[in-house]
């Protein structure tokens, strides 16, 4: 059985964690099989298997929805992680852009764009969910979803204009339909080839 993990979320999460009457952490709980204690004055969490836990990967998400509402997200949104196919990733700014604040604070500002157009725009175009908190941008999705809202977020940091970005997504929302496409009707090569003779490829989809 897996043991006892320790972490540890912005004090100010703390509330959004623990929720109205506890009812977000007896969510996670129930969801997660653990148990879950939190302190209050200093943000540190301890999740801890319960006897019956049938998932042995309950400890595991529950850790990354905790990690989840302590880097911003709603428990509704952090909650999808207890879907093993959906993932958490969070992208430390400063590893990217350095520890200026000026320079921060630019960043997550071309990140989040007028009125958040850009944010709403990767979320929508990559199909995941995206927070903006603190020093950190973090993601909620299915793994190439989430590649591809990173890659449009390292776009921005490296200087790329929003109009580049948005052609990007665009570019890489199609790949990903015409993929599911694929999986769906059983075709695993880029070329796709119909009775009739006539041949379709990737570009026709584009």
């Amino acid at each position: 059985m897996p043991g006892t993990e320790y972490i540890k979320i912005p004090q100010k999460r703390v509330g959004a964690l623990i929720g109205s009457k506890g009812e977000v952490k007896k969510t996670i709980e129930k969801a997660t099989g653990t148990y879950i204690d939190i302190n209050s004055d200093d943000g540190a969490v301890d999740i801890s298997p319960r006897e019956d836990m049938e998932d042995p990967l309950g400890v595991w998400n529950a850790n990354h929805i905790v990690k989840a509402i302590g880097r911003g997200f709603n428990p509704e949104v952090a909650l999808k992680l207890v879907d093993d196919d959906v993932y958490l990733e969070i992208i430390k700014l400063p590893l990217l852009i350095g520890k200026s604040k000026n320079a921060l604070a630019r960043y997550k500002g071309r990140i989040i764009g007028k009125d958040g157009k850009t944010r709403e725009i990767i979320m929508e175009m990559a199909e995941v969910d995206m927070a903006v908190y603190g020093k950190t941008v973090s993601l909620i999705g299915h793994i190439d979803n989430i590649m591809i809202a990173k890659e449009a977020i390292e776009m921005i940091i490296k200087g790329s204009r929003h109009k580049s970005v948005y052609g990007f997504l665009e570019q890489k929302q199609n790949e990903l339909k015409l993929k599911e496409f694929k999986s769906i009707v059983g075709i695993h090569d880029d070329k796709i080839e119909f009775k009739d003779g006539i041949d379709f490829n990737e570009e026709d989809f584009q």
